[in-house]
């Protein structure tokens, strides 16, 4: 290939253009970056904030603040014997330990900040513990305002007692403390894999720098850009959301840049200015950098059609960020590696020669010379056995436990609140602190009572009153309790009453989910059933419906993009029939991983859609890279050969990128959260099984095995074989 010459372009064209893109990197990385650890201003981890304005825990839950305001979260205390911390027989509370502990409940909202309100201790039964609730301001910090609460409980409890922190505020507090770790460690382990896997692939100090400024000056736009959306209210920010951001933006900049560094290195070797270098390696990864993108922007924007509007959120936000990530790898990636040269290869810097050839593209030694050698001597023996080896691995999702996850389980490790729900199990009914709102008319207050005081799973009711000192007063054989010798008067809003009841059950079990169900369908078309167990049980529901619908919805729209890319419809359900394959074996392994060596309690429903979108829409990514370059060798050198030379050209740099995907997601589970340490796992798992099985062996088996049919029906399905 002759040289060509940037001749007709000013030098101070080629001067000011990178200067100019480089400069509005920085500024992009200016604003967005002094938002890291700034997220937690403009997000919520509230779960029924993203539940559908339809469900029945949304429609109660926007009615409770006319009973209970808006301002407050519940926290159970619950006190016992230190000894019996260990032992769940305990021991009983003498009179004078009971008398200190409820002395220090009636002093909690004077001594300890953003503790609004607080109960008298109430005594379970067998004597054996103590149950405070405090009402935490929802304004505050609730983490460091929770660790406030439990220090001044340890250091104020007579000898001999333990204090556990339970209920809404304790488990929001965890998470609020597993998430806080988004900004910082997440972030570090991400950037601190890539960057090694970098310096191990190019042996180079420039260029995995150059790489990876890319990728973090794309999550400076991004974030700026949804911080600024979420601020404004037209989206809702999670720590879930925000972590899936962080890692997909910092491993699809890197592959993008990964796919460019590559072809520019081609390029520097037939081109002598480093001008014409830059634009020949633009136009030959512009098309699979496009349309990996576009695929993975399709697909993430099909979760639009969600029920939860923490998906629906996801979509966009995650889109926004694969639009940064493009936008770096065709401009400032290209500005960076200008500037720099054939410096940036450092000290393996590519030189230029005329002379040449085809061949010289194709590696000289190595794996990547010997495995097409290996794929076209015997290619239908090995996409059978692949296929096998998928399918057979695929058997194990008939063991994923993917129905919903109790709340007590979402964080993994240690949970000073999970124990506290135990403790408090053992001592007093099991769904106290957490009651069911009941949202009924005035009228029906006698009817709806009756019902949720008869029902086998019901601890006791109560209803919010007026003029109690504790806020509301029982109900019992159709009445309120009598208040100082007169019944009490519930609390009526808009002509409606709150109802309150405890289950036997802890909230957050099968049992109270069985339970909650009954009472949605004793009192339909009556009274509104609400809570904690609601929302977790309307959010499952939502999860299910939105993976039903969502993962066909996704198969169309990347196969509609796959026949515009690579027009021959062959190929295309050839490639979305092996990556579902892939998706499938990565779901199975990883259900029997997690049951039977993690030991999980089970997963979300949103765990596999969640799975399926990053995995199908990026592992595609893969095959779109590879059939690119065999579709371009194809044009030239006919159908055998093209599979051929694709799979040795880009054997190397599709291998580092799928390194670099897998090794940002498996960052993912630093953050001891449930979902997101499950979806690190498949994906990660996914992306590998892609990389060195299903483009490496599969498809390049699949294809040459077909032959030149499997262009059909473009004009490449006449040429050459």
């Amino acid at each position: 290939m002759n040289a060509k010459n940037s001749r007709g372009v000013p030098r101070w064209l080629r001067i000011l253009v990178p200067a100019i893109l480089i400069a509005a990197w920085l500024a992009a990385g200016a604003l967005g970056g002094p938002l890291f650890g700034r997220v937690n201003e403009v997000s919520s981890n509230d779960s029924t904030a993203y539940l559908p304005s339809s469900a029945e825990a949304t429609q109660v839950q926007k009615q409770l603040t006319n009973f209970l305001g808006d301002d407050a979260i519940p926290a159970i205390i619950v006190v016992t014997n230190a000894s019996g911390e260990q032992d769940s027989s305990g021991a009983k509370l003498n009179e004078q330990a009971v008398g200190q502990v409820q002395k220090l409940a009636q002093s909690l909202a004077d001594d300890v900040p953003n503790v609004l309100a607080s109960s008298p201790a109430i005594p379970s039964e067998d004597g054996k513990a103590l149950q405070i609730f405090a009402q935490m301001d929802t304004a505050s910090d609730i983490a460091a305002d929770v660790e406030a609460l439990s220090a001044h409980l340890a250091s104020s409890l007579p000898e001999g007692l333990t204090a556990h922190v339970a209920g809404p505020a304790g488990f929001t507090a965890d998470l609020s403390a597993a998430f806080a770790g988004i900004d910082g460690v997440l972030l570090l382990v991400a950037l601190g894999a890539v960057l090694i896997i970098l310096l191990v692939v190019y042996r180079s100090p420039i260029l995995p720098l150059t790489v990876l400024m890319t990728s973090l000056f794309a999550l400076c736009a991004a974030l700026g850009t949804v911080w600024l959306l979420a601020r404004e209210g037209i989206i809702l920010l999670s720590g879930q959301t925000q972590g899936i951001l962080f890692i997909l933006v910092i491993g699809a900049a890197t592959d993008y840049g990964l796919l460019y560094v590559s072809r520019y290195r081609e390029e520097l070797k037939h081109h002598e200015q480093k001008w014409d270098a830059t634009k020949a390696a633009l136009k030959g990864s512009f098309e699979p950098i496009l349309a990996s993108g576009g695929t993975v922007i399709a697909g993430l924007l099909c979760l639009l059609l969600s029920d939860l509007q923490s998906n629906r959120d996801l979509g966009p936000i995650a889109a926004i960020g694969i639009v940064f990530a493009m936008l770096a790898a065709f401009t400032l990636l290209p500005a960076l590696l200008y500037a720099f040269g054939r410096t940036a290869y450092w000290p393996r810097k590519p030189a230029f020669d005329s002379t040449l050839s085809a061949e010289d593209e194709m590696p000289s030694k190595g794996l990547w010379r010997a495995l097409p050698g290996l794929v076209s001597r015997r290619p239908r023996a090995l996409w059978i056995g692949s296929v096998a080896i998928l399918a057979l691995a695929t058997l194990g999702v008939f063991q994923l436990k993917a129905d919903g996850v109790a709340q007590s389980e979402l964080v993994l490790g240690s949970s000073q609140a999970r124990d506290g729900q135990k403790i408090l199990a053992e001592h007093f009914p099991g769904g106290s602190g957490n009651p069911v709102y009941v949202i009924a008319p005035q009228g029906e207050l006698e009817t709806v009572g009756t019902i949720l005081e008869e029902h086998p799973g019901v601890a006791g009711v109560s209803v919010t009153a007026t003029d109690s000192p504790a806020g509301s007063v029982p109900f019992a054989q159709g009445a309120l309790v009598q208040q100082q010798g007169r019944e009490a008067e519930p609390t009526v809003a808009d002509g409606k009453v709150l109802i309150q009841a405890t289950l036997n059950d802890t909230f957050d079990s099968d049992a109270a989910a069985k339970t909650v169900r009954e009472l949605r369908t004793e009192l339909a078309g009556t009274a509104l059933v609400g809570g904690t167990t609601a929302t977790a049980i309307d959010s499952n529901d939502a999860s299910l419906h939105d993976r039903n619908l969502i993962i066909p919805i996704i198969l169309a729209v990347i196969l509609v993009i796959l026949a515009l890319l690579l027009r021959a419809i062959v190929a295309r359900l050839l490639l979305i029939a092996t990556t579902v394959l892939s998706f499938g074996a990565a779901l199975g392994v990883s259900a029997v991983v997690f049951n039977h060596v993690f030991n999980f309690p089970g997963a979300d429903p949103a765990v596999p859609l969640f799975s399926f979108v990053f995995l199908v829409a990026l592992g595609i990514d893969y095959n779109i890279f590879l059939m690119t370059r065999v579709r371009e060798e194809a044009l030239h050198h006919g159908t055998h050969l093209g599979i051929s030379r694709g799979l040795a050209i880009t054997g190397g740099v599709i291998t580092s990128a799928g390194l670099v995907l897998a090794a940002t997601f498996a960052a993912l589970s630093v953050i001891p959260i449930l979902f997101l340490v499950q979806i690190a796992f498949i994906v990660a798992f996914g992306v590998l099984l892609d990389t060195f099985l299903v483009r490496t062996i599969l498809v390049p088996a699949l294809g040459y095995d077909i032959g030149r049919k499997i262009w059909w029906p473009s004009a490449l399905a006449s040429g050459k074989e």
